[in-house]
């Protein structure tokens, strides 16, 4: 009897310690928010830059085109152990940047007729690789890579459409740099500026060669899956 009850208190007394241990252990500090895995946002901001029409028998216009974008985003991030942020982004914006530029063929006369030509950059997209550094929720990041853009061009005579030109695709490259903050651990927001040279590409039916680059400020909101 005395060695069960010996046995009990040694083991009451080894239980006691435990739960005096555990209410004294600090609790464990939660871990930073981790940017791994998909989302998919909106976005929206002003765009401007400038268009080069060379014709056939090498005169150029420069129209100046600017104007509002919006559409959507999706991507994937992965987080490595020294809080560096690899990803993937694509997007597809609808644009209203446009612009027209004039010329006359002789300044000095009056009754010259005045052409200018119009480009108009209809919707973009742009599939980029991203790299980027997690401070806890925020993520200052730089991204790159292929940009597409559906560019339409017109030529007028004194106001009047004398070239419809027509629209094309062009294929170029981008270049951005913006930061994220997580809001919640599904919400984050997105402020970002983009340089993107669209190319060049001739109107076969026109004979004109249109090119484009342009800067973008945009803002977006994604959700983290």
């Amino acid at each position: 009897m005395k060695r069960i009850l010996l046995t009990s208190a040694f083991l009451l007394a080894i239980a006691g310690n435990g739960f005096a241990a555990d209410a004294i252990a600090p609790e464990a500090v939660p871990a930073g928010f981790v940017w791994t895995g998909g989302y998919v946002g909106l976005q929206a901001g002003y765009g401007w830059g400038k268009s080069d029409a060379t014709y056939s028998d090498g005169d150029t216009t420069s129209p100046k085109v600017d104007g509002f974008i919006g559409g959507v985003y999706v991507g994937y991030n992965y987080q490595l152990s020294n809080n560096v942020v690899v990803g993937l982004d694509a997007d597809v914006t609808y644009s209203d940047m446009k612009g027209g530029a004039s010329y006359f063929t002789d300044a000095g006369d009056p009754f010259d007729p005045e052409f200018q030509s119009d480009v108009n950059l209809k919707w973009s997209g742009a599939v980029r690789a991203r790299l980027g550094y997690a401070v806890d929720r925020f993520l200052p990041y730089i991204a790159g890579g292929v940009a597409v853009g559906s560019i339409e061009y017109k030529g007028f005579d004194n106001g009047t459409v004398f070239d419809s030109g027509g629209t094309s695709t062009h294929v170029g490259w981008t270049l951005g740099l913006g930061t994220e903050y997580a809001f919640s651990d599904q919400w984050v927001g997105r402020a970002e500026y983009r340089y993107t040279d669209f190319g060049s590409k001739e109107l076969s039916a026109s004979e004109i060669d249109v090119k484009l680059h342009s800067h973008d400020l945009r803002i977006g909101m994604a959700y983290k899956f």
